[in-house]
Protein backbone atom coordinates (compact mmCIF):
# COMPACT_ATOMS: atom_id res chain seq x y z
CA UNK A 1 0.00 0.00 0.00
CA UNK A 2 3.01 2.29 0.21
CA UNK A 3 2.71 2.91 -3.53
CA UNK A 4 -0.54 4.85 -2.96
CA UNK A 5 1.18 7.37 -0.67
CA UNK A 6 -1.58 7.27 1.98
CA UNK A 7 -1.06 8.88 5.39
CA UNK A 8 -3.00 8.67 8.68
CA UNK A 9 -5.96 11.05 8.92
CA UNK A 10 -6.47 11.42 5.18
CA UNK A 11 -9.94 11.08 3.68
CA UNK A 12 -10.04 8.47 0.91
CA UNK A 13 -12.72 7.57 -1.63
CA UNK A 14 -12.64 4.10 -3.20
CA UNK A 15 -14.54 3.79 -6.49
CA UNK A 16 -15.60 0.34 -7.67
CA UNK A 17 -17.74 -1.07 -10.49
CA UNK A 18 -19.70 -4.25 -11.11
CA UNK A 19 -16.59 -6.02 -12.40
CA UNK A 20 -14.81 -5.62 -9.05
CA UNK A 21 -14.74 -8.92 -7.07
CA UNK A 22 -16.47 -8.41 -3.74
CA UNK A 23 -13.73 -10.08 -1.68
CA UNK A 24 -11.02 -8.08 -3.41
CA UNK A 25 -12.97 -4.86 -2.71
CA UNK A 26 -13.27 -5.71 0.99
CA UNK A 27 -9.53 -6.46 1.20
CA UNK A 28 -8.72 -3.09 -0.37
CA UNK A 29 -11.01 -1.23 2.05
CA UNK A 30 -9.46 -3.00 5.05
CA UNK A 31 -5.93 -2.17 3.92
CA UNK A 32 -6.75 1.51 3.32
CA UNK A 33 -8.47 1.72 6.70
CA UNK A 34 -5.42 0.32 8.46
CA UNK A 35 -3.38 3.18 6.96
CA UNK A 36 -5.68 6.18 7.34
CA UNK A 37 -7.54 5.28 10.53
CA UNK A 38 -11.23 5.37 11.49
CA UNK A 39 -14.16 4.30 9.31
CA UNK A 40 -15.35 7.86 8.66
CA UNK A 41 -12.13 8.50 6.72
CA UNK A 42 -13.17 6.11 3.91
CA UNK A 43 -16.03 6.37 1.44
CA UNK A 44 -16.86 3.54 -0.99
CA UNK A 45 -18.73 4.65 -4.13
CA UNK A 46 -20.02 2.87 -7.21
CA UNK A 47 -18.61 4.20 -10.49
CA UNK A 48 -22.11 4.78 -11.89
CA UNK A 49 -23.47 6.47 -8.76
CA UNK A 50 -20.60 8.84 -8.01
CA UNK A 51 -21.81 11.63 -10.37
CA UNK A 52 -25.11 11.52 -8.45
CA UNK A 53 -23.55 11.58 -4.98
CA UNK A 54 -24.06 14.37 -2.47
CA UNK A 55 -20.37 14.81 -1.59
CA UNK A 56 -19.33 18.41 -1.10
CA UNK A 57 -16.54 19.78 -3.20
CA UNK A 58 -13.02 19.39 -1.83
CA UNK A 59 -13.99 16.43 0.38
CA UNK A 60 -11.17 13.90 -0.21
CA UNK A 61 -7.40 13.88 -0.06
CA UNK A 62 -7.00 10.78 -2.24
CA UNK A 63 -9.35 8.95 -4.65
CA UNK A 64 -8.65 5.37 -5.75
CA UNK A 65 -10.63 4.23 -8.78
CA UNK A 66 -10.41 0.88 -10.53
CA UNK A 67 -7.68 -0.17 -8.11
CA UNK A 68 -9.55 -3.35 -7.07
CA UNK A 69 -7.76 -6.35 -8.65
CA UNK A 70 -9.83 -7.68 -11.58
CA UNK A 71 -11.66 -4.37 -12.13
CA UNK A 72 -12.52 -3.34 -15.70
CA UNK A 73 -13.83 0.14 -14.77
CA UNK A 74 -14.07 2.72 -17.56
CA UNK A 75 -13.67 6.39 -16.59
CA UNK A 76 -15.98 8.70 -18.50
CA UNK A 77 -15.58 12.46 -18.79
CA UNK A 78 -18.48 12.99 -16.36
CA UNK A 79 -16.93 10.65 -13.81
CA UNK A 80 -13.53 12.34 -13.95
CA UNK A 81 -15.14 15.79 -13.69
CA UNK A 82 -16.85 14.68 -10.47
CA UNK A 83 -13.56 13.25 -9.21
CA UNK A 84 -11.90 16.62 -9.79
CA UNK A 85 -14.76 18.38 -7.98
CA UNK A 86 -14.68 16.34 -4.77
CA UNK A 87 -10.88 16.29 -4.53
CA UNK A 88 -9.28 18.79 -2.19
CA UNK A 89 -6.89 21.32 -3.74
CA UNK A 90 -3.61 19.47 -4.08
CA UNK A 91 -5.36 16.08 -3.65
CA UNK A 92 -4.38 13.05 -5.74
CA UNK A 93 -6.28 10.51 -7.84
CA UNK A 94 -4.94 7.07 -8.75
CA UNK A 95 -6.82 4.92 -11.23
CA UNK A 96 -6.42 1.77 -13.25
CA UNK A 97 -8.14 1.06 -16.53
CA UNK A 98 -7.76 -1.49 -19.34
CA UNK A 99 -6.65 0.30 -22.51
CA UNK A 100 -5.96 -0.59 -26.14
CA UNK A 101 -2.41 -0.60 -27.46
CA UNK A 102 -3.71 1.33 -30.49
CA UNK A 103 -7.00 2.95 -31.39
CA UNK A 104 -9.44 0.56 -33.06
CA UNK A 105 -13.14 0.32 -33.82
CA UNK A 106 -14.10 -0.30 -30.19
CA UNK A 107 -15.52 2.96 -28.81
CA UNK A 108 -15.85 1.75 -25.21
CA UNK A 109 -12.16 1.24 -24.56
CA UNK A 110 -9.66 4.11 -24.79
CA UNK A 111 -5.95 4.16 -25.51
CA UNK A 112 -3.49 5.24 -22.80
CA UNK A 113 -2.89 8.61 -24.47
CA UNK A 114 -6.64 9.21 -24.75
CA UNK A 115 -7.08 8.46 -21.05
CA UNK A 116 -4.29 10.89 -20.14
CA UNK A 117 -5.93 13.59 -22.26
CA UNK A 118 -9.33 12.99 -20.64
CA UNK A 119 -7.83 13.42 -17.16
CA UNK A 120 -6.16 16.68 -18.20
CA UNK A 121 -9.37 18.07 -19.71
CA UNK A 122 -11.16 17.26 -16.46
CA UNK A 123 -9.05 19.88 -14.67
CA UNK A 124 -6.29 17.68 -13.22
CA UNK A 125 -2.60 18.55 -13.47
CA UNK A 126 0.66 16.63 -13.36
CA UNK A 127 -1.11 13.70 -15.02
CA UNK A 128 1.35 10.87 -15.63
CA UNK A 129 1.44 7.18 -16.35
CA UNK A 130 2.76 5.24 -13.35
CA UNK A 131 3.10 1.82 -14.97
CA UNK A 132 1.57 -0.42 -17.61
CA UNK A 133 1.34 -4.22 -17.72
CA UNK A 134 -0.34 -7.03 -19.59
CA UNK A 135 -3.65 -8.44 -18.35
CA UNK A 136 -3.70 -11.52 -16.18
CA UNK A 137 -6.06 -14.34 -17.27
CA UNK A 138 -8.56 -13.24 -14.59
CA UNK A 139 -8.44 -9.61 -15.74
CA UNK A 140 -8.79 -10.62 -19.40
CA UNK A 141 -11.84 -12.72 -18.51
CA UNK A 142 -13.41 -9.83 -16.55
CA UNK A 143 -12.86 -7.40 -19.45
CA UNK A 144 -14.39 -9.89 -21.88
CA UNK A 145 -17.47 -10.35 -19.71
CA UNK A 146 -18.15 -6.69 -18.85
CA UNK A 147 -16.87 -4.87 -21.94
CA UNK A 148 -17.52 -7.53 -24.57
CA UNK A 149 -13.99 -7.37 -25.95
CA UNK A 150 -12.09 -10.54 -26.81
CA UNK A 151 -8.95 -9.10 -28.40
CA UNK A 152 -5.46 -9.71 -27.10
CA UNK A 153 -4.21 -6.11 -27.56
CA UNK A 154 -5.20 -4.85 -24.11
CA UNK A 155 -3.03 -3.55 -21.28
CA UNK A 156 -3.73 -2.40 -17.73
CA UNK A 157 -2.44 1.14 -17.15
CA UNK A 158 -2.17 2.97 -13.82
CA UNK A 159 -2.31 6.77 -13.95
CA UNK A 160 -1.83 9.43 -11.30
CA UNK A 161 -3.05 13.02 -11.34
CA UNK A 162 -3.37 15.91 -8.95
CA UNK A 163 -5.87 18.70 -8.43
CA UNK A 164 -4.38 22.23 -8.62
CA UNK A 165 -3.70 24.03 -5.33
CA UNK A 166 -6.80 26.17 -5.75
CA UNK A 167 -10.51 25.57 -6.01
CA UNK A 168 -12.17 25.76 -9.39
CA UNK A 169 -13.88 29.17 -9.71
CA UNK A 170 -11.94 30.71 -6.83
CA UNK A 171 -10.52 34.22 -7.08
CA UNK A 172 -7.72 36.14 -5.45
CA UNK A 173 -7.14 39.87 -5.21
CA UNK A 174 -3.98 41.06 -6.89
CA UNK A 175 -1.87 43.56 -5.00
CA UNK A 176 -0.82 46.22 -7.47
CA UNK A 177 1.54 48.95 -6.38
CA UNK A 178 0.26 52.40 -7.39
CA UNK A 179 3.28 54.23 -6.01
CA UNK A 180 5.21 56.24 -8.54
CA UNK A 181 8.65 55.01 -9.39
CA UNK A 182 11.35 57.33 -8.08
CA UNK A 183 12.91 59.49 -10.75
CA UNK A 184 16.63 58.81 -10.95
CA UNK A 185 18.52 61.85 -9.67
CA UNK A 186 21.68 61.12 -11.57
CA UNK A 187 22.02 62.96 -14.88
CA UNK A 188 22.55 60.91 -18.01
CA UNK A 189 26.14 60.39 -18.93
CA UNK A 190 27.38 62.76 -21.65
CA UNK A 191 30.36 62.22 -23.89
CA UNK A 192 33.03 64.71 -22.69
CA UNK A 193 34.10 65.47 -26.25
CA UNK A 194 30.54 66.34 -27.28
CA UNK A 195 30.03 68.48 -24.17
CA UNK A 196 33.18 70.47 -24.88
CA UNK A 197 32.12 71.03 -28.47
CA UNK A 198 28.76 72.58 -27.52
CA UNK A 199 29.85 74.56 -24.44
CA UNK A 200 30.22 78.35 -24.76
CA UNK A 201 31.94 80.17 -21.94
CA UNK A 202 32.63 83.85 -21.14
CA UNK A 203 36.20 83.48 -22.36
CA UNK A 204 34.93 82.42 -25.75
CA UNK A 205 33.05 85.74 -26.08
CA UNK A 206 36.29 87.70 -25.59
CA UNK A 207 38.27 85.57 -27.94
CA UNK A 208 39.40 87.66 -30.94
CA UNK A 209 39.33 84.60 -33.14
CA UNK A 210 35.66 83.95 -32.33
CA UNK A 211 33.45 85.33 -35.14
CA UNK A 212 29.88 86.19 -34.18
CA UNK A 213 27.40 86.75 -37.01
CA UNK A 214 24.43 89.12 -36.97
CA UNK A 215 21.29 87.25 -38.00
CA UNK A 216 20.17 90.21 -40.17
CA UNK A 217 23.32 89.85 -42.24
CA UNK A 218 22.10 86.43 -43.34
CA UNK A 219 19.16 88.05 -45.22
CA UNK A 220 19.65 89.41 -48.76
CA UNK A 221 17.59 92.04 -50.60
CA UNK A 222 15.17 89.48 -52.01
CA UNK A 223 14.37 88.19 -48.51
CA UNK A 224 13.46 91.73 -47.37
CA UNK A 225 10.93 92.33 -50.17
CA UNK A 226 7.27 92.21 -49.21
CA UNK A 227 5.63 89.32 -51.03
CA UNK A 228 2.78 89.94 -53.47
CA UNK A 229 -0.52 88.90 -51.75
CA UNK A 230 -1.68 87.20 -54.95
CA UNK A 231 1.35 84.89 -54.83
CA UNK A 232 0.27 83.71 -51.40
CA UNK A 233 -3.11 82.53 -52.61
CA UNK A 234 -4.00 78.93 -53.29
CA UNK A 235 -4.57 78.03 -56.99
CA UNK A 236 -8.34 77.79 -56.37
CA UNK A 237 -8.44 81.41 -55.19
CA UNK A 238 -7.29 82.69 -58.63
CA UNK A 239 -9.89 80.80 -60.67
CA UNK A 240 -12.52 83.09 -62.16
CA UNK A 241 -16.12 82.16 -61.52
CA UNK A 242 -15.19 79.80 -58.66
CA UNK A 243 -13.47 82.19 -56.33
CA UNK A 244 -14.56 81.87 -52.74
CA UNK A 245 -12.70 83.10 -49.71
CA UNK A 246 -11.74 80.63 -47.01
CA UNK A 247 -13.35 80.84 -43.59
CA UNK A 248 -10.19 82.33 -42.07
CA UNK A 249 -8.90 84.09 -45.18
CA UNK A 250 -5.47 85.71 -44.75
CA UNK A 251 -4.49 86.32 -48.39
CA UNK A 252 -6.80 89.35 -48.89
CA UNK A 253 -9.29 87.58 -51.16
CA UNK A 254 -12.14 88.10 -48.70
CA UNK A 255 -11.60 91.89 -48.71
CA UNK A 256 -11.25 91.93 -52.48
CA UNK A 257 -14.53 90.08 -53.01
CA UNK A 258 -16.26 92.40 -50.54
CA UNK A 259 -15.08 95.47 -52.48
CA UNK A 260 -16.24 93.91 -55.76
CA UNK A 261 -19.64 93.28 -54.23
CA UNK A 262 -19.97 96.86 -53.05
CA UNK A 263 -18.85 98.20 -56.45
CA UNK A 264 -21.51 96.17 -58.29
CA UNK A 265 -24.37 97.66 -56.23
CA UNK A 266 -26.21 100.69 -57.70
CA UNK A 267 -25.37 104.00 -56.09
CA UNK A 268 -27.64 106.97 -55.60
CA UNK A 269 -26.58 110.22 -57.26
CA UNK A 270 -28.85 112.51 -55.23
CA UNK A 271 -29.07 110.54 -52.01
CA UNK A 272 -32.91 110.66 -51.96
CA UNK A 273 -33.68 107.32 -53.63
CA UNK A 274 -34.92 105.80 -50.40
CA UNK A 275 -37.69 108.40 -50.03
CA UNK A 276 -39.85 107.03 -52.89
CA UNK A 277 -40.63 107.74 -56.54
CA UNK A 278 -41.66 111.36 -55.80
CA UNK A 279 -38.05 112.18 -55.00
CA UNK A 280 -36.35 109.96 -57.61
CA UNK A 281 -35.03 110.99 -60.99
CA UNK A 282 -35.93 109.31 -64.29
CA UNK A 283 -32.74 107.22 -64.32
CA UNK A 284 -32.99 106.10 -60.66
CA UNK A 285 -32.26 102.34 -60.29
CA UNK A 286 -34.91 102.20 -57.53
CA UNK A 287 -37.66 103.67 -59.68
CA UNK A 288 -40.95 101.83 -59.11
CA UNK A 289 -39.84 100.42 -55.79
CA UNK A 290 -41.38 101.42 -52.47
CA UNK A 291 -39.61 103.73 -50.08
CA UNK A 292 -37.13 102.10 -47.75
CA UNK A 293 -34.80 102.98 -44.94
CA UNK A 294 -31.12 103.55 -45.80
CA UNK A 295 -29.25 100.25 -45.54
CA UNK A 296 -32.45 98.23 -45.42
CA UNK A 297 -32.78 95.18 -47.69
CA UNK A 298 -35.65 95.77 -50.12
CA UNK A 299 -38.35 93.08 -50.10
CA UNK A 300 -41.29 93.19 -52.50
CA UNK A 301 -44.63 91.70 -51.37
CA UNK A 302 -45.70 88.49 -53.07
CA UNK A 303 -48.83 90.02 -54.64
CA UNK A 304 -46.72 92.71 -56.30
CA UNK A 305 -44.54 90.02 -57.86
CA UNK A 306 -47.62 88.28 -59.27
CA UNK A 307 -48.96 91.54 -60.69
CA UNK A 308 -45.67 92.08 -62.46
Amino acid sequence: MGEYGLAPGQRVAIIWDSSSPVEALKDLVDKVQSLVGADNHISVENVNQLPLSAHRKSSFDVILSGMVPGSAAQHSVELLAEVARILKPGGRVLLKEPVLTELGNNTKIKTASKLLTTLTLSGLVEVKEVHKKALTPEEAQSVGEHLGYQGNDLLIVQIEGRKPNFEVGSSSQLKLSSAKKPVPSAKPRVDPAAAKLWTLSANDMNDEEMDLLDSDELLDSEDLKKPDPSSLRAPSCNEKGKRKACKNCTCGLAEELEQEKKGSQPKSACGNCYLGDAFRCASCPYLGMPAFKPGEKILLPENQLHDA
